[in-house]
C-alpha cells in the first residue's frame, strides 16, 4: 500500500513537471497584437478621441489592442475639415509622439474620413508611416456627400444654414474632447464628395485601385496599404443611429454600402474584406458596441489586423 502511494505521488510529481511549461506559458503576457510600431487610430467626420475622457470613438477597441501588447494612441484632429488640413494636424500629433517617446514610424488605422487623412500623411511623410489600414473610408467619395452638395448648392441659404450647424456641432465635439483645432464643414463636404476625392487621388494615388472595385498596390514607398469595410445598414433595432444610416443608404440605390460609404469606395491596397455585416458606425464598435447579432466583432477584426502587421514586421 505504501509502495502504491509512493508511485502515485511520483506520478503526480512527473505530471507537474510536464505541465509546468504550459502553465507558465499561459501566464505570460499576451503578445498577439504587439506590433513593432505603435498603432494610431484616426477618427472620421464628426469624430473625436474621447468625449470628456469617458466615451471613446473607438469604443472598446484600444483596450482590446493593448491587451495583446500593442501600443495604441487615438489621434484627435478636426471633426470636420479638408483632408489635407486634418492630415497636417495628424502629422503634428505623430511628430509629438515621436519627440516624446522616440518612435520612428506608426501603423495608422483610419475610419471613414480618417482613411484619406492617414493616406495624406503616408503620401507626404512616408518616413512617419509603416502602414495604413482604412476602415469604411470613402476613397472615391461618398454618394451621401454628393447628394448633400446637390441638395444645397453653393450660394444657397440652405447650404449656409447646414454648414453653420455642422461647424457649431464640430466645435462642440472639439470642446467635449479637448480639441481646439479649426472646424470647416464645407471643407469636409468638398473632400468627401466624388469630385473632391478624385482631385485628392490624383495628387495622392498611393494604394488606390487602378481598376473599378479592384485592389491597389500592397506597398508604396515602404508603406503597406490595407482596407476593410461593411455592407450592412440596419443592423440592430436598439441602435438609434440605424435610421440615419438607413436614410443615407438611399443615395446608393442598389449599390452595396454601409449607410455612408459604398463597397467599392472603401477599397485601398490589399482589400482584406469589404462585406462585413456592419454599418458605418458598427465598424468602430458604435453605438456602445451595438451591432448585428451574428456580425463579427470589430475589436476582434482589428486585433487580427494588428497581428497581421506584427507578422509582417510592422
Amino acid at each position: 500500500m505504501v509502495r502504491s502511494l509512493l508511485a502515485r505521488l511520483f506520478g503526480a510529481f512527473l505530471l507537474v513537471l510536464v505541465l509546468s511549461p504550459v502553465c507558465i506559458g499561459s501566464a505570460r503576457a499576451d503578445t498577439y497584437t504587439q506590433t513593432r510600431y505603435p498603432i494610431v487610430l484616426v477618427h472620421g467626420l464628426l469624430g473625436f478621441d474621447s468625449l470628456l475622457g469617458v466615451y471613446d470613438y473607438w469604443y472598446g477597441i484600444p483596450s482590446e489592442l493593448r491587451a495583446g501588447g500593442a501600443k495604441v494612441y487615438a489621434a484627435s484632429v478636426s471633426a470636420s475639415n479638408y483632408t489635407e488640413v486634418r492630415g497636417e494636424q495628424l502629422i503634428h500629433d505623430l511628430n509629438t509622439l515621436r519627440a516624446l517617446y522616440g518612435y520612428t514610424r506608426f501603423n495608422l488605422i483610419g475610419h471613414s474620413h480618417g482613411g484619406p487623412t492617414a493616406r495624406y500623411v503616408a503620401s507626404v511623410r512616408p518616413d512617419l508611416v509603416a502602414s495604413v489600414t482604412s476602415l469604411g473610408s470613402p476613397h472615391t467619395g461618398s454618394k451621401v456627400a454628393d447628394g448633400i452638395a446637390t441638395a444645397f448648392p453653393p450660394g444657397s441659404s440652405g447650404r449656409a444654414l447646414v454648414a453653420g450647424f455642422v461647424d457649431e456641432l464640430s466645435t462642440f465635439i472639439g470642446w467635449l474632447s479637448g480639441n481646439s483645432d479649426p472646424q470647416y464643414a464645407l471643407g469636409a463636404l468638398a473632400s468627401l464628395s466624388s469630385g473632391g476625392a478624385a482631385t485628392f487621388n490624383a495628387l495622392h494615388p498611393q494604394g488606390m485601385p487602378t481598376s473599378a472595385c479592384g485592389q491597389g498596390a500592397a506597398s508604396v514607398n515602404g508603406v503597406r496599404y490595407y482596407s476593410l469595410g461593411g455592407t450592412s445598414v440596419l443592423t440592430n433595432v436598439l441602435d438609434a443611429s440605424d435610421p440615419l444610416l438607413g436614410a443615407g443608404s438611399l443615395f446608393f440605390g442598389w449599390e452595396a454600402n454601409d449607410g455612408l460609404v459604398g463597397r467599392c469606395s472603401s477599397h485601398l491596397g490589399v482589400v482584406l474584406r469589404d462585406d462585413y455585416g456592419w454599418n458605418h458606425l458598427d465598424e468602430v464598435n458604435q453605438m456602445f458596441g451595438l451591432r448585428g447579432l451574428f456580425s463579427s466583432s470589430p475589436a476582434s477584426v482589428l486585433r487580427a489586423q494588428a497581428n497581421r502587421l506584427k507578422n509582417a514586421g510592422l
